[in-house]
């Protein structure tokens, strides 16, 4: 497997792990997600694929078939009353294909964004995982992720 930034040929294969990962969400919490729509349109994709501030990274196999993602952004909180400076890489999404799950594309892809934040100077490599889904959440603690701060809710 090759790790690269994606392009925009690689539209249709993020497209099919998008539909994947959220119906992964909405089968945890129908009540949040819906079923059956993705995160981002095609025009969205395509500007988050140009901007060097979000990259996105696929890992494709001989064929340059899309088998997984990374979306990432950086965040950094300048002048802010509160919090230092420090450059943050944040995983906005990480997803594998349903069919290769286990056969560690994802580590693989989550190495390469460690040491694609570590290139650009960053500190730290956060990420947010949903509580319905305990798979995603064993993967990370399995990469060496510790929680960061905890998002709790009461439904009314």
């Amino acid at each position: 497997m090759q790790i690269r930034r994606a392009k925009n040929k690689d539209l249709e294969g993020i497209n099919n792990l998008l539909y994947q990962v959220l119906m992964v969400h909405h089968n945890g919490r129908p009540d949040l997600f819906k079923a059956n729509v993705k995160k981002y349109n095609d025009e969205q994709l395509l500007d988050i694929i140009a901007d060097d501030e979000r990259p996105i990274f696929v890992g494709v196999d001989d064929e340059d078939h899309v088998l997984g993602y990374a979306f990432c952004v950086f965040e950094q909180h300048v002048n802010d009353n509160v919090l230092t400076p420090i450059k943050t890489l944040y995983i906005d999404d990480l997803c594998v294909d349903e069919t290769l799950r286990g056969q560690h594309v994802g580590s693989r892809l989550y190495e390469h964004v460690l040491s694609f934040a570590k290139e650009s100077g960053c500190y730290n490599v956060t990420l947010n995982v949903w509580e319905c889904n305990p798979s995603a959440r064993k993967f990370y603690e399995a990469m060496g992720l510790v929680p960061y701060k905890i998002c709790m809710e009461k439904i009314l």
